[in-house]
């Protein structure tokens, strides 16, 4: 086990009626698509800019897209499938993966544009300290999770997309015993309203 920090970027295929469908109304199907590739994208460089250790996409359904296709060629980046399950299985499978080969993992979506390679550094310097590190998101989820071993308990049977996924981590985390540290939260990209928080020009 080494202590280099992997960081995963978990996605979805951007595909037309199956990528970042809440945002149908305001983009239509294809322009949905299109956002989830771009934000994609930028998730990636971060997490291979903050130079950290191994990154990794963790895809769904699977990794045949072009896009990840595309994405493997980069150095330092490696794909996997995600596990079945809810949303908190797949992300603990992940970590759990992840953790028996290095002692620190930063798991983040690709909706968070603000989410960047200092900020991954950040959290990646927090976990010195603490089991665990969180960036919350504006709508009360979470747009970080870091963990230097695994905890289950933060995953099993949460109700996900709800504005009470980070309040109710504050508590799991305290009936654990875990000690955990707070990055600033920062805004993601779920809903239409949210497109206000996109970086300038991303849809012109």
């Amino acid at each position: 086990m080494t202590d280099c920090c992997t960081v995963i970027v978990m996605a979805k295929a951007p595909v037309a009626g199956f990528a970042k469908t809440r945002l149908i109304p305001a983009l239509g199907a294809g322009g949905a698509a299109a956002l989830a590739e771009r934000l994609l994208d930028h998730a990636v460089a971060q997490a291979l800019a903050a130079s950290l250790g191994p990154v990794q996409v963790c895809c769904a359904p699977d990794t045949d897209h072009p896009v990840f296709a595309r994405l493997a060629t980069l150095a330092g980046l490696a794909l996997s499938c995600q596990a079945e399950g809810d949303l908190g299985a797949r992300m603990a499978q992940a970590l759990d993966r992840a953790l028996a080969v290095n002692q620190r993992v930063l798991l983040i979506g690709s909706d968070a544009p603000a989410l960047d390679s200092a900020m991954l550094q950040r959290a990646a310097l927090a976990l010195d300290g603490v089991d665990a590190v969180f960036v919350p998101a504006l709508d009360g989820g979470c747009a970080l999770v870091g963990l230097r071993r695994p905890a289950p308990s933060l995953f099993d049977n949460m109700v996900w997309s709800t504005a009470t996924v980070m309040a109710e981590t504050r508590q799991r985390l305290a009936t654990a015993g875990l000690r955990h540290v707070e990055l600033p939260p920062l805004a993601d990209i779920d809903d239409p309203a949210d497109l206000v928080h996109l970086p300038a020009g991303w849809l012109a």
